[in-house]
């Protein structure tokens, strides 16, 4: 599966798509079993599927988002809330001009809480923008993934993380899941003091428990939950 759409200019006016896809990623560590790029393929693999699902536009990955609570780890790299806030009106304000006036934002990092922010902005008037997958939707698909652990507990790099990771892109997962489970469900202080004051390794979670076929119903379920809020921007 491509993590960036390769559609030409015809094929995307032929589609004729009312609604497009913004995939949200990272650029931040998820321990020594999964690449930098996490977060961006997930985000990624989940919207082309829901592109094709559903008939809307996808759009090329944002890459980079806010990770600053992981910058003390080699290779992340992180910009500016008021800058993520600010493309994703920029982008916005660009599909408005070619005629689509509705955009999901499928974000892949718990972290980029400045989306919320943006989409309320932008619904005011009327719901023209939505975020997802939301953490009902994340839930949800714990549940009917059979995931052991909760969300509170597989914060990062965990269960959930790997499991789509070897269901998607396997060769991308190093074999070190197997020993990485790192637990640290007590973490007051995150946002001040970052994720090197709760674990060693940059995981948060049980990858070890992380399988293909949770990976493939964690995806099932994200595209059946998706109707939701396709139907508040799309009701046809």
């Amino acid at each position: 599966m491509d993590v960036i759409t390769t559609a030409t200019s015809p094929e995307v006016g032929a589609l004729g798509a009312s609604v497009a896809l913004l995939p949200v990623g990272s650029h931040e560590q998820h321990g020594d079993h999964l690449p930098l790029a996490t977060d961006t393929i997930i985000a990624s693999s989940i919207a082309a599927v829901l592109a094709e699902r559903y008939r809307l536009l996808l759009l090329p990955p944002l890459t980079i988002s806010c990770s600053h609570e992981h910058w003390a780890w080699p290779g992340t790299v992180s910009i500016r809330a008021t800058t993520l806030a600010t493309v994703i009106k920029d982008v916005a304000e660009s599909l408005h001009a070619s005629g689509i006036d509705r955009l999901v934002i499928v974000n892949g990092h718990g972290g980029n809480y400045v989306l919320s922010n943006v989409v309320q902005e932008a619904t005011v008037a009327g719901p023209v923008m939505a975020l997802y997958p939301g953490r009902d939707d994340w839930n949800r698909a714990r549940v009917d993934a059979g995931l052991e652990t909760t969300s509170h507990d597989d914060m990062h790099a965990g269960e959930l993380e790997t499991s789509l990771l070897l269901h998607l892109h396997p060769t991308l997962v190093r074999g070190s899941y197997a020993d990485a489970d790192y637990d640290a469900p007590h973490r007051p202080h995150l946002l001040t003091l970052g994720m090197q004051a709760y674990t060693a390794s940059g995981v948060v979670g049980r990858p070890s428990a992380a399988s293909p076929a949770k990976g493939r119903a964690l995806l099932e379920s994200l595209i059946a939950s998706f109707r939701s809020s396709l139907r508040l921007l799309d009701p046809r």
